[in-house]
């Protein structure tokens, strides 16, 4: 594994349950601006889905772009996380 990987991966991990960043946020993130296209590809190969949340990386224009396993999928995870988190915050 690459140490960019590493980086993507651990950028994705820093992602708040409920939220989303882009693929571009991911790449600054990872030291590499304009390697949006490479954070797409690390990603769509993550071994790790249920560990590292790639469902919350988003387009830029908050479209939720691809996912290994369906954008449907991907847009029922955010839309699961998105409500749960609202239930959490509503809770303290």
């Amino acid at each position: 594994m690459s140490d960019f990987t590493l980086k993507v991966y651990r950028a994705v991990l820093s992602i708040p349950f409920g939220q989303v960043r882009s693929y571009k946020w991911v790449a600054r993130k990872a030291g590499s601006p304009g390697a949006c296209r490479a954070v797409g590809q690390i990603l769509k190969r993550n071994p790790y889905p249920l560990i590292i949340p790639c469902h919350r990386v988003v387009n830029s224009n908050q479209k939720a772009g691809g996912y290994a396993f369906g954008a449907g999928r991907k847009i029922s995870l955010l839309a699961l996380e998105k409500e749960l988190a609202a239930c959490i915050i509503s809770k303290r």
